[in-house]
């Protein structure tokens, strides 16, 4: 089914992440912004013309939902469920063929207390999908942009279900497909030695990019990631 979105102008983020203030049909209208990090750590949104989806929930406090951004080629993917379910959608092709048997995925499945985003029970491997939103003039893309005691966190608990006997694969995603490459941020160093740990235990890592084709995220291309 085809999607209906509105355009609309964005103004400013608000005290709560998940909300902001968009400018539609000259009006400024309360709207939802599905992502768990404020986007103003990453770019300046301001004054930048936004695709808006609308909010099915009767109960729903906004109307519209942020869904993307206008870019320099089309519009850039901002809702990072979207982008996790893009994943979902190709794990079954050869671009992943590296992670081996594939028919039983289940979405955002607890393992041992740890909420994976993709679990493959065929081969007990978690799968942790990174979105990453880079406007980067070199096209060289870094993971994290903004210190994250949570995304450390969770590699300790992946380092530790390694050695429980889980397998693991780190999937970066980059939003913007006009990214090249991607490489972990060295000056964030727990996180950085957190990650290579994980990665001599046996964690695959995989960088992939994502276009939006009519309104659908799908994924546009491989990138190589720089540990």
């Amino acid at each position: 089914m085809e999607r209906t979105f509105k355009h609309g102008i964005f103004k400013a983020e608000l005290k709560n992440r998940f909300l902001c203030l968009v400018e539609v049909d000259g009006e400024d209208n309360l709207c939802y912004i599905p992502a768990s990090c404020r986007l103003s750590n990453f770019i300046d949104l301001t004054g930048r013309e936004v695709l808006l989806s609308p909010v099915i929930s009767p109960n729903a406090r906004t109307k519209y939902s942020v869904y993307a951004l206008e870019g320099n080629d089309g519009f850039i993917l901002l809702n990072l469920s979207k982008a996790n379910e893009a994943v979902a959608n190709n794990l079954c092709s050869r671009r992943f063929s590296f992670l081996g048997k594939r028919e039983h995925i289940r979405k955002e499945h607890n393992v041992d207390g740890y909420k994976s985003d993709l679990y493959i029970e065929d081969t007990c491997t978690i799968l942790e999908i990174k979105s990453i939103l880079s406007f980067a003039r070199d096209k060289n893309a870094v993971f994290p942009s903004v210190y994250s005691q949570r995304a450390i966190d969770q590699l300790f608990r992946l380092n530790s279900l390694l050695d429980a006997g889980y397998s693991a694969c780190y999937i970066f995603v980059s939003l913007n497909p006009k990214i090249k490459q991607l490489a972990i941020n060295i000056e964030f160093k727990e996180y950085w030695e957190a990650f290579n740990h994980c990665v001599k235990k046996g964690m695959n890592v995989k960088g992939v990019s994502i276009k939006l084709i009519n309104g659908e995220p799908l994924i546009h291309s491989s990138l190589p990631v720089i540990v």
